[in-house]
């Protein structure tokens, strides 16, 4: 209990409790506007929006506890060793989903770092906010598809002829075939065939990132 009444005297004596409540509302607000509108602008993994604010208010939350204490400098390098751990392992997770990501950590640090210029702090967040807005179209991106996974009984010479294989044996031309493996000991060609996404169906099923396309004739 004594530890715990110090530790609060030196974290209240670093920081002021103002100064904090500021920082944490702007981090709140910016992490609204990115997450809440520009992210869900576009058809994403239900899962990636919990993902980014647990991301950016633990970030936070852990650089403010950090700023107010003494604490040697091995723990800032560890802490940026713990979020560079931090992979989007699932094949759901796009590219776009990963500069999501990286756009939360850092504006958690802007938000997080204390005595600083609340101006500049503020002007940091809507320089970031106003790249992805601009950068991000989403008229860019493309109908969503679904991935059916195959192991097809024999080796082709051609690759289009997997397409051909695929569309005869589902009665639908996919709209590309991607070669996933070719085994030569026991002649079979693994792929991943994307059609048209139904509307309740997921636009995106893991493990199917593309390779070698081969497109549908």
């Amino acid at each position: 209990m004594h530890a715990l009444v110090l530790a609060a005297k030196g974290i209240t004596h670093h920081i002021a409790v103002t100064d904090l409540v500021t920082r944490g509302g702007l981090d709140v607000i910016a992490l609204l506007i990115l997450v809440g509108w520009l992210y869900r602008r576009r058809p994403s993994v239900p899962a990636m929006p919990l993902v980014l604010a647990a991301l950016n208010i633990g970030l936070f939350a852990a650089m403010s506890t950090i700023s107010a204490g003494k604490f040697p400098a091995g723990v800032g390098f560890g802490l940026f060793g713990i979020l560079s751990l931090v992979r989007l392992r699932s094949a759901a997770f796009t590219l776009r989903d990963v500069a999501y990501t990286f756009v939360t950590l850092v504006i958690a640090l802007c938000t997080g770092l204390p005595q600083r210029q609340m101006w500049l702090v503020v002007a940091l967040d809507v320089v970031v906010l106003v790249a992805v807005l601009v950068v991000d179209d989403p008229k860019s991106y493309e109908p969503p598809t679904r991935a059916v996974k195959l192991t097809l009984d024999r080796i082709y010479p051609d690759p289009a002829l997997i397409a051909e294989d695929v569309a005869l044996r589902f009665g639908q031309a996919p709209l590309s075939v991607v070669v996933d493996e070719v085994d030569y000991v026991r002649e079979t060609t693994r792929v991943s065939a994307r059609y048209p996404a139904e509307p309740r169906e997921p636009a995106f099923i893991p493990g199917s990132e593309p390779r070698e396309p081969v497109m549908a004739p």
